[in-house]
């Protein structure tokens, strides 16, 4: 029980950020690629990137990339649930 406590409290502190909680509200759903997520939050490209790194980093996210472009989707799993559970999507 406790390593489950410490996973939630690892995904609750990764998500406790504005700039990441946005992030995954704009995913909620569907896929996106970099530059629309920066441009729907109206962020630099740099900030945008670097969440988006820590997000896939922590099994938040998937990645795949199509061209030259890296597009983003919600990981299955505890942040999809949360997301739901949160009403996000």
């Amino acid at each position: 029980m406790e390593g489950t406590l410490q996973e939630r409290a690892r995904l609750l502190r990764i998500l406790g950020h504005p700039v990441r909680l946005k992030i995954v509200t704009e995913l909620a759903g569907e896929r996106a690629c970099v530059k629309q997520i920066w441009e729907r939050l109206d962020m630099p490209q740099a900030v945008v990137s670097q969440h988006l790194k820590i997000l896939k980093n922590n099994g938040l996210l998937t990645s795949r990339r199509e061209g030259t472009k890296v597009c983003y989707a919600l990981g299955d799993g505890p942040l999809a649930e949360l997301v739901k559970l949160l009403g996000l999507a």
